[in-house]
């Protein structure tokens, strides 16, 4: 275990040079510390949407396709899908574009998002609409409680579960609790998805399969092993306590890449903190962490936990462990501690503990 390092994740500083492009944009955004996101999108914009675009003419065959092909799903996979996914994900809680701006918030979702596999509106519905105001307990339709978090058959279950059912539920979810507006934004997203990519495949199925049906499955694939990670160290005597059913990741490149992605305990207890002010949420929270012994791994993003419990790794998971107000005497203890946090958590016993409290 470690002792609480010295935190290098990213926080705002004000720039010593503003372009004119920066002050044109930041004209158009309501908060200046999300001026990245505006260059983000950009980027993508004028990357990936050109090479799709050359996935689909009839002249560009053979060698040169399989080149392009492979490029596209290098920077739809490996350099944006992360950035993109979790730019989303903030402009979800925080819209990015000020009130008299507004159609320009759904260049992200609607033109986009698409294009890494998502369908539009369904992250919002299920993200902001049903998972925090759920919290991963018993009407969360993605929870990771009833499961035993270590293992890949589980994990394997908890997949495909989602990926043929997730939508399905999600719609039932909003329409059970008279969520309509969200029910509908659900349905209508995923079906024009699935009706876009139908008529694609009649114009060049190999393109369709490339730009959106491959970044489809590996975006839900990223999704719910992101999830199951977040929510895989649960207290099952307070399951709903945001300190003891999630995790904290300090000190690593993922943070930086991602706007710090790797705070998820204070994102769920105020799920519209900026991306910049959470590391020093957690500095100046210290003591509520060391209360609740939360999870806190330094070093470790969510790719690297995944993989570590899939392995039973607890010995190099303790080693990144950071032992918040000193209340573990040793690797040992905290080992036992990770993997009383893992044991499966009926439902009915989650209604139990609700009824208790």
């Amino acid at each position: 275990m470690l002792a609480l390092p010295l935190n290098t994740d990213p926080t705002y500083i004000e720039p010593s040079v503003v372009s004119r492009l920066d002050r044109f944009f930041l004209r158009l955004i309501n908060d200046k510390r999300d001026l990245p996101f505006v260059y983000l999108t950009l980027k993508v914009t004028y990357t990936m949407i050109p090479l799709a675009v050359l996935l689909y003419l009839p002249f560009v065959t053979g060698w040169l396709w399989l080149a392009i092909a492979v490029v596209y799903l290098f920077l739809n996979n490996v350099t944006f899908k992360g950035p993109f996914g979790l730019m989303m994900h903030c402009s979800s809680h925080r819209p990015l574009y000020k009130k008299k701006y507004a159609p320009l918030n759904q260049v992200i979702p609607w033109l986009l998002a698409p294009f890494f596999g998502q369908s539009p509106d369904t992250y919002f519905a299920h993200h902001v609409g049903m998972h925090h105001v759920e919290n991963n307990g018993a009407d969360d339709e993605s929870s990771t409680m009833p499961y035993q978090r270590d293992s890949g058959a589980h994990f394997t279950r908890y997949f495909f579960t989602f990926l043929f059912t997730g939508i399905y539920t999600l719609a039932v979810y909003h329409f059970t609790k008279r969520s309509k507006k969200l029910a509908y934004r659900t349905v209508r997203g995923e079906l024009l998805f699935i009706a876009f990519c139908t008529a694609l495949c009649f114009v060049n199925w190999q393109a369709t399969l490339v730009v959106f049906i491959l970044p489809f499955l590996a975006f839900r694939l990223v999704a719910m092993a992101g999830n199951w990670i977040q929510h895989t160290f649960i207290c099952p005597e307070q399951p709903g306590n945001d300190y003891r059913n999630s995790i904290t990741c300090i000190n690593v490149k993922f943070n930086h890449k991602c706007w710090n992605d790797g705070y998820h305990i204070s994102h769920h207890i105020n799920p519209t903190l900026h991306w910049t002010e959470h590391p020093e949420y957690f500095r100046q929270h210290l003591d509520e962490f060391a209360k609740n012994r939360s999870v806190v791994f330094a070093g470790l993003n969510f790719l690297d936990i995944f993989i570590l419990l899939m392995r039973k790794r607890y010995d190099t998971l303790a080693a990144h462990f950071v032992n918040v107000g000193g209340v573990f005497a040793n690797d040992e203890e905290v080992i036992a501690h990770l993997k009383s946090r893992m044991v499966p958590i009926p439902f009915p016993e989650v209604e139990a503990v609700k009824m208790a409290a």
